[in-house]
């Protein structure tokens, strides 16, 4: 593990290895930890990989025992979104209405929700009725309530008396853990030992892609001393230049810490070359700098002193120097509030620490406040001008909303860095690792691997043969893992994947469905084949669902399982006369949305990538804007990848799309979002109109218009144009798939089977036999409904055929007919309207819409 907090400034943690940051070589202040006037035991807080942090909390129940060791408990409280879901559905309000509302709400008090629907066009006639009222009434008389008791990410007590004798507990929901019934705050107060074990995806990241190097015997390649095969990280080169250069460019996705979109604008400006500036980096895009108002002024002399050697610093007072010299005459560090209070006001070591702690505490304004009279008296014992004094205690008050200790932001700014420095050296081993300990971090697995393809590492589909149950490193390039399959998981990903490797790789389609057990569905099977886990075994897609669904029958059919009832069996050999049917194979639209129905992220190709063509001929791409002049106004379209509106942002929302390019940072003002919420807050994929702005190597886009990205029905796709290639990936890869040249079938992604428009050319006799009534299953209805919405619109060219006049029809012969039979197609034809043959990026949208792209939103 590794230490994190102000416990990172103790020598000795250090020393006995709790920490990996040297705090005399750092000049970490140590009072922030401890100090002669502290009443309680300090604080520590260690990260630990995802999978052995469980273990460790089992092990201290193991040496302690259940009576002396316990969790901390939190007291979550109900919050607009809980409120409207639980309420509404126990009022029997529309749960589509419910869901649209918490999605669209602002508000995080359920106290708001009254105003909230009087401002939502989509609600403003429904807050009159009754039981829209009565979800506003009562969304307000339980607005802060708590909801239920929950545990804590990590915090545990360790008490020398059994805890029963102090503090009330209860069985968690995990066995063999206890939980007690006070939060971390009254459990500091009662003065117990608290160690924090906090789980930290970035950290199980590197643990993994350290021994996939090792595994791969490629360890060396960036310098780096070798330790049994595997790359020391705590002695790589922490003044690489070719580095940093790549962190000051802001190409930072996937890296711990500074990938955010905020951090990528502040990182061009603010542009770090050590890990003193790094740690800086990592504690000023939080809340209390923010709110503070130290973040422009830090910017702005970080770039005067780069222009200028000689630029002399600020200070609101020459008592501040001290206090403040390593962070440019700004607040940025928890622990420089502390210096502050002593340097200008002439606190106490006991005052400082009190100081502290309501900083830590929730609603810690008020708390804060207590302290203003005492400061201001300080200030004017030590010759500081009242206005002066006001100004600061607005900086100290501001780091109540939340700021970095700075031994906290010096152990994640190595993090950052040394997850930088394995992402450019070992890429490879970084993207396997980030693939497999989602979710983590700022973007969806869908940006993370259109980033990977931009860094030259194709993302492979899963493959029967090839795929292990997690992502894998193939050559230089990324194989995801059977396990993300939709409807598969890793339990039975792990039951195939050791079949595999006792029996040998699976020969075809009935060899996979003779050698699996029946837990795996018809349905994740076809999910497999949809994106090309059977690729190649020689036949397409369709004719591979076609034959898994001559083996399994439908789902309804709870007898028939294709010989794979998980127990030996002598398979009876019988000809079926439609095994052979031959069907054409996707198109590259349909491999695409097939990807984000059953990976929920494209694997080759953006999703604009197949209507470029089809886009207003206005837009620009991303890689454009640098080339237009400051204040341009600009046409964009591309695909959300995170939303944010900080409480800090006075209203304004910030919007980071991407097109084929890359990325573009959207800023919404609040009039404009006002306008169009639904579209920013709802549309996976938007058209934004704005003015280009320019701030050195920054780049934003400022909204005049959010709408949501739309394509005239009837236009016909175009293949991608071959184009050059950007990052190992060329723009005309999917020219190269399979693609249906004359007819097509329906491109549409049924839930288990293939639906035939107007079946009458086989099925028609089949249907006028007499017979029981096949049983209804799941999907029934809707597969009724779309048939008769094809005869519906293929009635009136019935009736003009019923006019016609027709030969008699022979009676049947008991004798054997000597004619030759017609044969059954050999690719199936489209046997709907021949204008439909070929299918629009309307509907191409409209399919990916119903199965969006990741979007991560906060605020």
């Amino acid at each position: 593990g590794r230490g994190r907090g102000s416990s990172v400034s103790s020598i000795i943690c250090y020393l006995i290895g709790l920490s990996h940051i040297d705090p005399v070589e750092t000049n970490l202040f140590l009072g922030r930890f401890l100090n002669e006037a502290l009443n309680t035991v300090p604080d520590i807080d260690l990260d630990f990989p995802r999978n052995i942090r469980e273990e460790l909390i089992l092990s201290v129940y193991e040496k302690y025992g259940n009576e002396h060791a316990g969790l901390v408990c939190t007291f979550p409280t109900y919050r607009l979104r809980s409120a409207v879901r639980e309420i509404g559905k126990s009022l029997e309000l529309p749960l589509g209405d419910l869901e649209k509302l918490s999605k669209l709400a602002e508000h995080r008090s359920a106290g708001g929700l009254k105003e909230e629907l009087e401002t939502l066009p989509e609600f403003k006639e429904k807050i009159k009725a009754p039981l829209w009222q009565a979800l506003g009434e009562l969304a307000e008389e339980i607005a802060g309530l708590p909801r239920h008791v929950s545990q804590h990410v990590g915090g545990m007590i360790i008490s020398s008396r059994p805890l029963v004798e102090i503090v009330p507990l209860e069985p968690a929901a995990w066995e063999g853990r206890v939980l007690c019934q006070w939060d971390k705050d009254s459990c500091d107060d009662a003065g117990f030992i608290k160690i924090d074990f906090l789980a930290l995806g970035m950290l199980s990241l590197v643990e993994e892609a350290v021994d996939l190097i090792a595994e791969r015997g490629t360890a060396g390649s960036g310098g780096e001393p070798v330790v049994e095969g595997a790359p020391d990280l705590s002695r790589i080169n922490f003044h690489d230049e070719e580095l940093y250069d790549l962190i000051c460019s802001g190409d930072t996705v996937g890296i711990f810490q500074i990938e955010s979109r905020a951090q990528m604008q502040m990182i061009r400006r603010v542009r770090p070359r050590n890990l003193a500036d790094l740690a800086v980096e990592v504690a000023l895009v939080r809340p209390g700098p923010i709110v503070g108002g130290a973040v422009n002024p830090y910017v702005t002399r970080r770039e005067n002193q780069r222009a200028n050697p000689n630029y002399k610093i600020p200070y609101e007072h020459p008592l501040l120097e001290e206090a403040l010299g390593e962070t440019l005459g700004v607040i940025i560090y928890q622990d420089q509030v502390l210096k502050v209070c002593k340097a200008l006001a002439g606190f106490t070591d006991g005052q400082a620490e009190g100081l502290r702690r309501a900083m830590s505490r929730k609603r810690s304004k008020e708390a804060m406040n207590t302290y203003k009279e005492a400061f201001m008296q300080g200030t004017m014992a030590n010759g500081v001008p009242e206005e002066v004094a006001e100004k600061v205690f607005h900086q100290v008050v501001g780091f109540s909303e939340f700021g970095f200790p700075k031994s906290h932001a010096a152990a994640f700014g190595l993090l950052a860095y040394q997850s930088a420095w394995l992402r450019h050296y070992y890429p490879t081993e970084y993207y396997v690792g980030l693939f497999n300990n989602q979710p983590m971090g700022f973007y969806s697995l869908d940006a993370l691997g259109r980033d990977a393809r931009r860094h030259g590492i194709e993302t492979l589909l899963p493959h029967v043969n090839r795929s292990a149950v997690r992502a894998t490193a193939e050559g230089k390039d990324l194989r995801i893992g059977l396990g993300f399959v939709r409807g598969w998981g890793e339990e039975i990903a792990e039951v195939i994947v050791a079949e595999r490797e006792r029996n040998g790789p699976f020969r075809s389609l009935p060899d996979f469905l003779r050698r699996t057990p029946a837990t795996l569905k018809r349905p994740a099977i076809e999910n497999l084949i949809w994106v090309g886990g059977f690729d190649d075994f020689g036949l397409t897609r369709r004719e591979l669902l076609w034959q898994a669904g001559l083996w399994l029958g439908p789902e309804t059919d709870p007898e028939r399982t294709g010989g794979r009832d998980d127990h030996a069996q002598v398979e009876l050999e019988l000809a079926d006369p439609y095994a052979d049917l031959r069907f054409s194979a996707m198109q590259a639209e349909e491999q695409m949305v097939a990807e984000y129905r059953m990976l929920r992220f494209s694997a080759s190709l953006h999703p604009l990538a197949l209507i470029r063509d089809q886009l207003p001929p206005s837009t620009v791409s991303s890689g454009q804007l640098k080339e237009l002049p400051n204040r341009s106004t600009v046409q964009l379209a591309g695909i959300v990848v995170a939303r944010q509106r900080p409480q800090t942002a006075k209203g304004y929302v910030f919007v980071l799309f991407e097109d084929e390019d890359g990325p573009i940072n959207v800023i919404v003002k609040p009039d404009i979002y006002k306008r169009d919420r639904t579209t920013i807050r709802m549309e996976p994929f938007v058209a934004v109109k704005g003015r280009l702005q320019k701030d050195g190597e920054t780049i934003n886009v400022i909204a005049f218009e959010v709408k949501a990205l739309r394509l005239a029905n009837g236009a016909q796709p175009p293949s991608p144009r071959p184009g050059p290639t950007r990052g190992g990936v060329s723009r005309d890869t999917a020219a190269s798939r399979p693609a249906i040249q004359e007819e097509e079938l329906f491109p549409s992604l049924p839930g288990t089977q293939e639906w035939w428009p107007d079946r009458g050319k086989f099925e028609k006799a089949e249907a006028e036999k007499p017979g029981p009534q096949k049983p209804a299953g799941p999907g029934t209805d809707q597969r009724e409904r779309r048939r008769q919405s094809a005869q519906e619109e293929a009635a009136p060219e019935r009736r003009k055929e019923a006019r016609r006049p027709r030969e008699p029809v022979p009676k049947p012969s008991t004798e054997p007919s000597t004619e030759p039979q017609p044969e059954l197609p050999k690719v199936r034809e489209w046997w709907g309207k021949p204008e439909e043959a070929r299918k629009s990026p309307f509907y191409y949208l409209t399919a990916l819409r119903q199965s969006p792209p990741g979007t991560k939103s906060w605020g």
